[in-house]
C-alpha cells in the first residue's frame, strides 16, 4: 500500500512538473510573438507612462478637493481606471520577465 501511494505521489509530481513546463513554454512562445525583446529604454518608458497616469489621477483628485467635490467624479473614475489598468499591465510584464517569458535585450 505504501508503495502504491509513493508511486501515485511521484506520478502526480511528474504530471504537475510536465504541465508547468508546458505552460511556461506556451507563455514564452505566445508572449515572444508580441514582445520579441524588451530593453531598459522600453521598460522605463512603460514605467514612466504608468507614473504619468498616476499623476493625472492624483491631480484630478486634488482638483476635486480644491473644488470641494461637485462635478468631476466621472473624470476621476476614468483616470483611476486608466491608472489601475496600466499598473496591472506593468505588474504582468514584470512577472513575465521574472518567469523568463520575455527576452531582455542588451542595453549596451
Amino acid at each position: 500500500m505504501f508503495d502504491d501511494e509513493s508511486q501515485q505521489l511521484r506520478r502526480q509530481k511528474r504530471f504537475l512538473q510536465e504541465v508547468e513546463n508546458a505552460i511556461r513554454d506556451a507563455n514564452r512562445r505566445i508572449l515572444h510573438e508580441r514582445i520579441p525583446a524588451l530593453d531598459r529604454e522600453r521598460f522605463v518608458a512603460f514605467a514612466s507612462f504608468v507614473a504619468g497616469l498616476r499623476a493625472e489621477y492624483l491631480h484630478e483628485a486634488m482638483d476635486l478637493v480644491a473644488r470641494r467635490g461637485g462635478v468631476g467624479f466621472e473624470t476621476l473614475r476614468q483616470r483611476r481606471e486608466a491608472y489601475e489598468e496600466a499598473k496591472a499591465a506593468f505588474a504582468a510584464l514584470e512577472r513575465a520577465i521574472e518567469r523568463g517569458y520575455v527576452d531582455i535585450a542588451d542595453s549596451t
